[in-house]
């Protein structure tokens, strides 16, 4: 070997070496890094029997990857729903306060017991009917609660696909450059990182498989097949509402025009939207219809009958009224809003004027038809007593509710807050399997692709050694060039 291809070679692998040494610079910058990826520079000997950097590649696991995107899809869904039970669970209240509407029945049926053994005794009156006031209260305030979860579902959903139709708009950019990239050979590593952190990102909101071509060229699908990108992002829309009531139905997200959200997708969706959606139109929606149900349930026991000597006029709403009134709600059916609009009537309510005494009396409405106590006795605890038996009678309630069809009113509100006490725990060890889950995904891939800094370290003594090496090449062709120059001279 001449003493000039000595030199090259020498020089090559000086370049080579600070190549190197600046790619283990980037790895141990952003080592701390969960998004990182270990990068490696690729050697190969190049014509004239020096060498050169041929590319620079990174640790990838696409199985790994997947598997992580699946679990932060399962993870971010389950926490949704599991944020939305808390937030529901504040209307049953502290156990200990015994605020919750089924709380509220046990005290009014408490203050009829000791009502009807003194019939005669106005404050007792009272306390009934506040109790009774209190009941209504509860499932007022437990609707605008319900509301107020789909309200913020639905507005948490127009959030998601916001962020999704950005970080679409990013993936767009970054896949380009990476086309453009790999097409010229081009160190595209850290782009690629780049396109699989806003991967991770739009999985935590959708679930989503991908594809890649030629050129690392990707395409994304969600996880039933819709495609999200395909050279350019498809639009992900939603119509966000504003205002929720019982009865109002959510607009449905749609993914390139097709719905994966709502009461009747033609595709289906996994993580954050569609758990949203599930708990706006769902989860909220089947607790209010047990609210609902343990409203009109009052409304029936509570309600007075025709007491004429030929009574020939329907029930109507005694001491528990609501928006529909005068007329009776439909036994065994969901009457949707009703634990909204339930209160106690004016008549007895005394912080509205109304007389106490009408509870025993009866005659609620203003209608004489409907007088029980027909001689005024101030003993007279007939109704009181028809009252409590009416609270722990076996009612037809709608199966739809989640809960069972029949069973007494407190029963049935027993059960509501058994059901969400136990829709809020299976939620709560869902999200706690699913974020391990994630977690173990993440730790496994990154234990594969992730960056060593110990390896790193070692990586660099050996290239300090190799830049010696060929220093002292150089320095001994040097002087070999030296001797011979001062030989010719």
């Amino acid at each position: 070997m001449s003493l000039s291809i000595g030199l090259d070679v020498a020089l090559s692998g000086l370049s080579v070496t600070a190549e190197q040494t600046a790619v283990i610079s980037r790895n141990v910058a952003r080592a701390g890094d969960p998004n990182a990826t270990r990068k490696t520079a690729n050697v190969v000997t190049a014509p004239g029997g020096g060498v050169r950097v041929a590319s620079i590649t990174r640790q990838a696991d696409q199985a790994l990857f997947e598997r992580m995107l699946g679990a932060n899809t399962g993870a971010a869904a389950q926490t949704a729903i599991v944020d939305a039970l808390r937030a529901l669970d504040q209307t049953n209240g502290d156990p200990e306060l015994e605020t919750s509407p089924a709380a509220h029945i046990a005290k009014l049926a408490s203050a009829l017991q000791q009502y009807a053994q003194e019939p005669q005794n106005a404050t007792l009156a009272r306390a009934a009917v506040m109790a009774a006031g209190d009941v209504a209260t509860s499932l007022n305030d437990a609707t605008r609660t319900v509301q107020q979860v789909r309200s913020q579902a639905d507005a948490d959903i127009a959030t998601s696909v916001a962020r999704v139709n950005d970080l679409l708009a990013q993936f767009e950019t970054v896949n380009n450059r990476i086309k453009h990239g790999s097409s010229v050979g081009a160190d595209v590593a850290d782009d690629l990182d780049r396109r699989d952190q806003l991967l991770k990102s739009i999985s935590e909101e959708i679930g989503i498989r991908t594809v890649t071509r030629a050129n690392n060229d990707m395409a994304i699908y969600t996880d039933n097949g819709l495609t999200l990108f395909d050279t350019k992002p498809r639009s992900v829309a939603f119509t966000p509402t504003e205002f929720y009531q019982p009865a109002t139905t959510g607009a449905p997200v749609l993914v390139d025009g097709v719905a994966v959200t709502g009461s009747t997708p033609l595709g289906s969706a996994s993580g954050r939207i569609a758990a949203l959606a599930q708990v706006r139109d769902d989860i909220a929606v089947t607790y209010q219809s047990q609210l609902d149900e343990i409203a009109r349930g009052l409304v029936e026991a509570f309600a007075e009958s025709d007491q004429s000597a030929s009574p020939t006029l329907p029930d109507v709403p005694g001491l528990f009224t609501w928006s529909g009134a005068p007329a009776m709600p439909a036994t065994g059916s969901i009457e949707v809003g009703i634990a909204g609009s339930i209160t106690i009537s004016a008549s007895v309510d005394p912080t509205q004027g109304g007389d106490p005494a009408k509870l025993r009396d009866g005659a609620i409405s203003g209608n004489a038809a409907y007088l029980y106590n027909t001689t005024g006795a101030a003993g007279f605890s007939d109704r009181l007593n028809e009252l409590i038996t009416a609270l722990d009678q076996q009612r037809v309630f709608d199966p739809a509710a989640g809960v069972g069809s029949t069973a007494t009113l407190s029963g049935f509100a027993s059960s509501s807050v058994g059901w969400l006490q136990a829709a809020r725990q299976s939620a709560s060890e869902q999200a706690d399997y699913k974020t391990t889950l994630f977690e173990r995904a993440s730790d496994a891939l990154t234990s594969v692709t992730g960056i060593n800094l110990d390896e790193e370290m070692t990586l660099l003594l050996e290239l300090e050694r190799s830049y010696q090496a060929s220093s002292r090449l150089i320095t001994t062709i040097d002087n070999m060039l030296g001797s011979l120059l001062s030989a010719v001279g």
